[in-house]
């Protein structure tokens, strides 16, 4: 039975588990002010600092450095040679060029504060 205008519907006990354990990823907007409380300085520095943190983590790892972010991980950049995958539309076997892929390891500190 459908509910009646203006009424909700009811969920499903696995949207209900989910919601209950899953929750928004911060923002940027909510990560530099929580920066700027954290630094006790304005939202504008504290975005500031966000952003030259990021464009030298690109920077560096589009060049080919590792870069480690002490107490959250280290960010590398891994080449992947040419390789033949499948076109799941047609079945066909297509050559794919060799390509890099970011990948973060998470520091073992990070991990050890999660699971405490």
């Amino acid at each position: 039975m459908l509910p009646l205008r203006g009424q909700a519907r009811s969920r499903s006990r696995g949207q209900k588990n989910k919601e209950l354990h899953m929750s928004k990823p911060m923002t940027k907007t909510q990560l530099v002010a929580a920066l700027a409380e954290a630094m006790g300085s304005d939202k504008k520095t504290a975005g500031a600092a966000l952003d030259a943190i990021a464009d030298v983590v690109a920077r560096e790892v589009a060049a080919g450095t590792a870069v480690t972010l002490p107490g959250l991980g280290k960010v590398v950049c891994r080449e992947r040679p040419e390789r033949e995958v499948r076109n799941p539309a047609t079945g066909e076997m297509v050559a794919k060029p060799a390509d890099k892929q970011v990948k973060f390891t998470i520091a073992k500190s990070l991990k050890d504060s999660v699971n405490a």
